[in-house]
C-alpha cells in the first residue's frame, strides 16, 4: 500500500516554505517510528537554503493511507521568523492533501473489441445496401463505440474502426492525465490559514535526546 501526499506553502510568505522542510522532516521521523517508508518523489525548492515551496511524498508500507490522514489538512508550525526578529506572528500554515500521481493508462488490445458487422444508409450504390460492409467496433473496458462505414470493403472499415478506437482511447488518456495534473496544482491555491488539523513545534533540547536515544534503541 503506498499513498501520495502532496505539501504545499501555497501563496504564503517564505516563512512558510521554511515551515514546509520542518513540518516534513517531522512527518518522515514520524513516518519512521510506525514502520512506514517514504519518499520525496518531487521537490520545489523555496527561495532560501533548506526551505521548500510544495514536496510531493510517496509513503509506504502496512497503514499508509491511515497515516496520511493523520496529516492531511492544513498543518501548522508554531515558532518565531527565522527571517523577521521584529515580527509577532508564531503560526506558519502549509496544506498537505492526498493526489494522484498518474492518471492509469488504458492497455489497447484488439481481443477487447466487438466487431459487428452491419449496413449503413447513404450513397454508395446497390452493394452497399445489400451487404453488411459497415463495421461497429466496441471497445468493452471503456465503452467507446465507432461506426465505420467509409469503404466498400468490411476489412478495410474494420481497419479504420481498430484505428479510431485506438486514437479516442488515446487522447482519453491524454484528458485524463491533464485533469490529474491540474487538481495537483489546485492544491496549492487550497490552503486555508487558521484552524489547523494539526499543529506541530520545534522539540525542546530534552525531547530531542529523547528521540535519539529512541532512534537508537529500535532493532
Amino acid at each position: 500500500m503506498s499513498v501520495h501526499l502532496l505539501l504545499s506553502a501555497g501563496r504564503g510568505p517564505q516563512e512558510c516554505a521554511w515551515a514546509l522542510a520542518r513540518l516534513l522532516r517531522r512527518l518522515e521521523s514520524d513516518a519512521t517510528r510506525q514502520n512506514l517508508e517514504t519518499h520525496r518523489a518531487e521537490t520545489v525548492p523555496g527561495d532560501r537554503p533548506d526551505t521548500y515551496r510544495s514536496v510531493l511524498i510517496r509513503i509506504s508500507g502496512a497503514g499508509a493511507e491511515a497515516f496520511a490522514a493523520s496529516w492531511t489538512g492544513t498543518l501548522c508550525w508554531q515558532a518565531p521568523s527565522p527571517y523577521r526578529a521584529g515580527t509577532g506572528r508564531k503560526n506558519w500554515y502549509v496544506i498537505a492533501q492526498p493526489c494522484q500521481v498518474d492518471a492509469p493508462r488504458t492497455t489497447f488490445e484488439e481481443a477487447d473489441v466487438d466487431i459487428v458487422a452491419c449496413r449503413t444508409g447513404g450513397p454508395g450504390g446497390q452493394h452497399r445496401n445489400k451487404a453488411s460492409t459497415a463495421v461497429r467496433a466496441t471497445h468493452r473496458p471503456s465503452g467507446i463505440v465507432v461506426v465505420v462505414d467509409t469503404e466498400r470493403q468490411f476489412s478495410l472499415n474494420r481497419r479504420i474502426a481498430m484505428r479510431l478506437l485506438r486514437q479516442r482511447i488515446e487522447d482519453g488518456d491524454e484528458t485524463a492525465g491533464r485533469a490529474v495534473t491540474t487538481a495537483r496544482w489546485r492544491v496549492h491555491d487550497e490552503l486555508v490559514r487558521g484552524n489547523p488539523t494539526r499543529i506541530e513545534r520545534p522539540e525542546t533540547p530534552r525531547q530531542d535526546l529523547a528521540s535519539q536515544e529512541q532512534t537508537r534503541r529500535r532493532p
